[in-house]
């Protein structure tokens, strides 16, 4: 039986990506929605070649755009953001893959959640803004959330089939474009320079979040809800070459690793595909060809967003939200040119000590919060 598929940004590097496996594997999968935010040519040309009951772009002011293009196709033509949270709750769906960016995604992924989807989860700030919201919810509603980040997944992949209590997380992590630069380099580093990554293709947030060492803050917070632990059985280890994927110790030492290509296409193809492992053309890791494998401490002073990710992590509550509606406005202004590299994390941490707290935090907290640290944030930045 074919899974149907839901798409949430289906036109950014993960959206893409899940669609090359649909081709591969067309026998598996029916496209239901495509999902995107502003790239309306890209969307269009999508649903010309899958056909999906639904597309849905956030930007309204192109929906003209979109609706002329598919006027000859029986395509189903929505825009808005609430558009996309209703989408998910189709009837058809068994699958929601959630590669939107940001904050945007947690509507949708909450709404699916309460529709009984299964959640492929490659928007990590769902977890991080309201990750012991959206457990419970998962809970309640009997839904799998599988993993689709390639740490992620491979924590997954590690823990498949064990019963023994995990020890420690070890959380790999390439170090970005600039792991050796001193802090007078930081200072000096360009947009550019910071959407080179080494080893990934990405959107240019995720890219800087890289390159900040956010991403794997972001990734640590990600880790403690989707395998039940706290901050301190997590350790991120730099490993340049990004051939490791991530490992899981356990209680007798044992260590456990996931390796592969710095590719995403295997960790979407087994989120799609779960519990079922599925026949890929994905390049083959050839060990003959790796000159060498290094591992390094994170320098959290030269990069101190992971800082203030434990420090959230840690303190619970709303702490995450608000310093992931810091992160999204400091990102943005670095690529506007509005700010510098290291400024980012000084909007940060100015943010986190100036937005209201909440202990027990509701949907409604949540929101209140990145609006409030969205505010907050901007006006530091002025």
């Amino acid at each position: 039986m074919k899974r149907n598929i839901a798409i949430l940004g289906s036109t950014g590097s993960i959206g893409t990506q899940a669609l090359d496996i649909v081709r591969e594997h067309p026998e598996q999968f029916e496209v239901y929605a495509l999902t995107a935010n502003e790239n309306v040519d890209l969307l269009i040309k999508q649903a010309r070649e899958f056909l999906p009951e639904v597309v849905v772009i956030a930007n309204e002011g192109k929906y003209d755009i979109l609706k002329e293009a598919l006027h000859d196709l029986p395509i189903k033509v929505w825009a808005g953001s609430e558009s996309i949270a209703q989408v998910v709750q189709s009837e058809p769906i068994h699958v929601v893959l959630t590669a939107m960016v940001g904050y945007s995604g947690l509507k949708p992924t909450i709404n699916a959640i309460k529709a009984g989807k299964v959640i492929a989860l490659a928007n990590k700030e769902t977890l991080v803004v309201a990750g012991e919201l959206i457990t419970s919810l998962a809970l309640e509603n009997k839904v799998p959330i599988l993993p689709v980040d390639s740490e992620h997944s491979a924590i997954f992949q590690c823990l498949n089939g064990e019963r023994s209590p995990i020890e420690k997380i070890l959380l790999t992590a390439s170090g970005g474009p600039f792991r050796n630069h001193s802090i007078d380099d930081l200072r000096k580093v360009t947009k550019r320079e910071a959407l080179k990554h080494p080893n990934w293709s990405m959107g240019a947030k995720v890219t800087i979040d890289s390159a900040s060492l956010m991403n794997k803050g972001l990734e640590m917070i990600e880790a403690k809800w989707l395998f039940d632990v706290n901050p301190d059985q997590i350790e991120v280890v730099v490993h340049p070459q990004s051939i490791i994927h991530s490992m899981v110790q356990f209680e007798d030492s044992s260590i456990i690793a996931q390796l592969g290509l710095p590719d995403m296409h295997l960790p979407i193809q087994y989120a799609l595909t779960y519990p079922n492992r599925l026949k890929s053309s994905f390049e083959r890791l050839d060990f003959f060809k790796l000159q060498t494998m290094t591992f390094e401490k994170p320098d959290t002073n030269r990069f101190r967003n992971l800082t203030f990710a434990f420090e959230a992590a840690r303190i619970k509550g709303n702490m995450a939200c608000t310093m992931n509606a810091a992160n999204e406005i400091a990102v943005a202004a670095f690529l506007e040119d509005k700010i510098g590299f290291l400024e980012m994390s000084d909007i940060i941490e100015k943010t986190m000590q100036k937005t209201s707290f909440v202990q027990m935090p509701s949907y409604d907290d949540y929101v209140q919060t990145d609006n409030e640290a969205r505010h907050i944030a901007k006006e530091l930045i002025n």
